[in-house]
């Protein structure tokens, strides 16, 4: 990290050691201070026997992110807790930066906007939606948030996409060099980048003080005739969340500098806005973006109609590569358009983001009741044939492992309102079962093509081997199959590491089948008797069951609790064990007779008195209680209600329960 941040940002290190300590009992990740950093153990130590790719990858980035404050938080810090995303939104964006040149760049990219969707879109439609600057707080602690972090560095990664990587850094050296050893605030940041580049950042501003996802809406047109395509986008904000209900000509919803980037390619994949080639855009202030093909169009204003000319037959619009703006997009597709995103587009996010927006529109059909499921199996056929054949580089095989995997349930509970609980997670995995018996001899060939027994290392040309290969093995482990079952074992058995250990211990938890149940409790006690001494890998136990998409969660959660392992006293065993719960356990957390949210709530009050930081985290899921229906909806705010009436409520809790609740 220190190499790098030298060859990217020029910045070095001006101390002569680096000093580090790490505790187990520890609410964050970790925390900057200048001349040492405290770590969580679980963000610094790893051995590949009992650290997985992810645990290996988040060390990095966290070890990464907390060096890298040196200069964005330390060197040059905030002049009050208003400016707090100065440093952390700046420094998010350094060390997914750092973590992408290392790694595969374009997964990375996908697993970070897969936490923005999930996590922070939620926050920004429902109570606590604030500003990347918050105007006032009650508890700051409540404010080390999704939208401070990771919209943040989504507000700098525009900056990035707008000026391009040369001027940007021209724009972070100003800064650096104008501020260093002073406490400053987000505006002395983009005064900075305005200066170094001739730039007027007015408009650009407003991501700073607006709160919400802003939506674009949009729709297309082709005109054979004339050869011109049109697309035509219109910004608005959902009239849903408290801070996200007032119309965009309202002066709190003005419309913002969205860097929208876009290409249009043929049924083949073929590029056609090329430097070189015919096709004029205007609408909007456009310009080539430093990947071939890619066009920025700066939307201003509240509706553009972006007009491509001599666009010789009907194209495909890839839109918002590589995330350009953390935005919603809305775009009614047909399926063939998406299917050649998926398949043939040089974008390898859009690639991904369109099998998302397949797979949804699959589980939509599901629900109405009119699903065929041919077409899935055909698309998801293809993308294993080009698995099969794809390049050992560390990136194509990481990419099409994700995009192998169905949406989440916590991803496809914000694409509804009311959320369809008892229909939607079945859905998924009803898709997701009929791929696996559909697929069955192509998911056995991907996993023994990726099933090497070279020596364990966390390269990226491993980890995506790794990563097709417990993609496969998920599927298979929902197969009531004699050979599935003893792949599974085989793989727990023999694993050289912990990422293809912890694979199979969570594909034996979940396995839905009757054959599985004698399995299940021979891996959980080996596994357990194995790594008792290792108290990350214990978390880790925790959470696989907590976390299991099986039914009656609680009572596995209450049962948990009362292991001699357990401490209630530890964050992260809190985290590993009521975190998993309620947020990856969602069919056991949404139980129709409200057990899951009494049990967490019992919970936010219990440690309401030891941990007030942890016990605000863990009530976040209770307060979207509005996008339930009855009786999920009643059962959700009277736990909220039960928590309110709570004698010496912390201001951590307070401050979440009341503004839930309002």
């Amino acid at each position: 990290s220190m190499a790098w941040d030298e060859l990217t940002f020029g910045r070095e290190y001006d101390l002569d050691i680096f000093m580090i300590v790490a505790v187990d009992h520890f609410n964050m990740g970790a925390m900057e201070n200048k001349g040492l950093n405290v770590f969580n153990t679980s963000c610094v130590l790893a051995r590949p026997d009992t650290t997985t790719d992810a645990g290996f990858l988040r060390v990095e980035a966290v070890i990464g992110h907390e060096y890298f404050h040196n200069w964005s938080g330390n060197r040059v810090t905030c002049r009050d807790w208003f400016q707090l995303s100065l440093k952390e939104g700046f420094t998010v964006f350094r060390d997914q930066e750092f973590s992408s040149a290392l790694g595969a760049r374009t997964v990375k990219r996908i697993d970070d906007v897969n936490k923005l969707r999930t996590i922070q879109f939620a926050e920004d439609a429902g109570p606590m939606a604030h500003s990347i600057r918050p105007d006032s707080y009650i508890e700051i602690s409540n404010f080390y948030t999704p939208t401070v972090y990771e919209k943040g560095a989504e507000v700098v990664r525009m900056l990035h996409t707008m000026l391009g990587s040369r001027c940007f850094r021209l724009g972070t050296d100003l800064y650096f060099d104008r501020h260093d050893g002073q406490a400053v605030t987000c505006e002395d940041f983009v005064r900075a980048m305005e200066a170094a580049n001739s730039v007027d950042l007015t408009q650009f501003r407003r991501w700073y003080s607006q709160a919400g996802t802003p939506q674009l809406t949009v729709t297309d047109r082709y005109d054979a005739a004339e050869c011109v395509y049109e697309l035509q986008v219109a910004q608005s904000y959902p009239a849903t969340g408290a801070a996200s209900n007032a119309p965009l000509h309202a002066p709190s919803r003005a419309p913002l500098h969205v860097p929208l980037a876009l290409g249009l390619i043929d049924a083949q994949g073929g590029e056609l806005c090329t430097p070189d080639g015919a096709v004029v855009v205007s609408g909007a202030r456009t310009e080539a973006a430093e990947d071939n093909g890619t066009v920025i169009a700066h939307l201003t204003e509240a509706t553009h109609v972006l007009r491509f000319s001599n666009v010789a037959a009907r194209p495909v619009a890839s839109l918002l590569r590589g995330f350009s703006a953390p935005v919603n997009l809305e775009f009614v597709r047909p399926e063939v358009d998406l299917k050649v995103l998926m398949l043939r587009d040089s974008d390898g996010f859009c690639r991904w983001d369109a099998a998302q927006a397949f797979y949804l529109l699959q589980i939509r059909a599901a629900l109405a009741g009119n699903a065929t499921h041919s077409s899935l199996v055909e698309v998801v056929g293809e993308l294993l044939a080009l698995a099969l054949n794809a390049p050992d580089d560390g990136e194509a095989k990481a990419l099409l492992a994700e995009m192998l995997v169905l949406p989440s349930d916590s991803f496809l509970s914000e694409q509804f309102d009311p959320i369809p609980v008892d229909t939607l997670f079945a859905a998924r995995e009803t898709l997701a079962m009929q791929l696996a018996q559909a697929l069955r001899t192509q998911w056995f060939a991907i996993y023994h093509a990726n099933n090497t027994t070279m020596a364990y290392a966390p390269s990226p040309v491993q980890i995506a081997r790794r990563s097709l290969k417990n993609t496969a093995l998920a599927y298979l482990a929902r197969l009531d199959d004699a050979l599935a079952i003893q792949t599974l074992a085989e793989q727990f058995d023999c694993a050289d590491n912990m990422t293809d250990r912890a694979a199979a211990l969570r594909a034996g938890v979940d396995y839905p089948f009757a054959r599985g149940d004698a399995l299940r409790t021979r891996l959980l006690a080996e596994f357990y008797a194995a790594f008792s001494n290792e108290a990350l890998v214990v978390d880790q136990w925790f959470a696989v069951q907590a976390g299991s998409r099986r039914a009656g969660g609680a009572a596995r959660v209450v049962a948990l609790e009362a292991h001699p392992a357990f401490d209630v006293r530890n964050p992260n065993k809190v985290r590993a064990l009521y975190s998993a719960f309620a947020n990856q356990g969602l069919v056991s957390f949404h139980a129709r007779d409200g057990s899951g949210y009494q049990l967490l709530a019992d919970r936010v009050a219990q440690l309401n008195g030891l941990n007030p930081q942890i016990a605000a985290r863990l009530i976040k899921p209770l307060t979207a209680w509005r996008r339930h229906a009855a009786p999920r909806r009643e059962l959700m705010r009277g736990q909220l209600q039960r928590l309110a009436a709570q004698p010496n409520l912390s201001p951590d809790v307070f401050e979440l329960v009341t503004k839930a609740l309002a």
